[in-house]
């Protein structure tokens, strides 16, 4: 049923749960996961202006390819692909989706409700609506 799904990560508390559930159905369906990081270029407009761009952008690369280690340690047998990009996270998610043979996206949520979700936005909430192909969300934890 699913040969290639694709994972975002943002690294954050949490994704453990949303990596097994990925790579348990990869090991079900003998299908690839593609890890993918999106460092979230698109929130750097809040960035002081002395602060500089390239620390910025190597900051955002190293926690980046952290979270994609992440996956990578806890894969199991399951074939991993992994990529980082730049962009706003919802957009690049979809873009990569669209672009790459992905049949499913296995991906975090908060559960954040009210005003929470207002203010704070929900990735995964923009990405159900807009993905071109099914989008299964696994609630997470900070606390795990």
């Amino acid at each position: 049923m699913y040969d290639d799904i694709l994972l975002p990560t943002d690294g954050g508390a949490g994704m453990d749960a949303v990596i097994d559930h990925a790579t348990g159905l990869a090991a079900e369906h003998d299908a690839t996961v593609h890890g993918l990081y999106v460092a979230d270029t698109a929130s750097l407009r809040d960035v002081p202006m002395e602060a500089s761009m390239e620390g910025v952008s190597q900051a955002l690369t190293q926690e980046g390819q952290t979270a994609l280690e992440q996956i990578e340690r806890r894969a199991d047998e399951a074939t991993i692909e992994t990529d980082l990009v730049e962009g706003s996270p919802a957009r690049q998610i979809t873009s990569y989706a669209e672009e790459h043979p992905c049949d499913l996206i296995v991906m975090g949520t908060h559960g954040r409700s009210g005003m929470d979700r207002i203010l704070l936005g929900s990735v995964a909430e923009r990405v159900v609506r807009s993905a071109p192909v099914p989008v299964m969300t696994v609630r997470v934890d900070a606390a795990d």
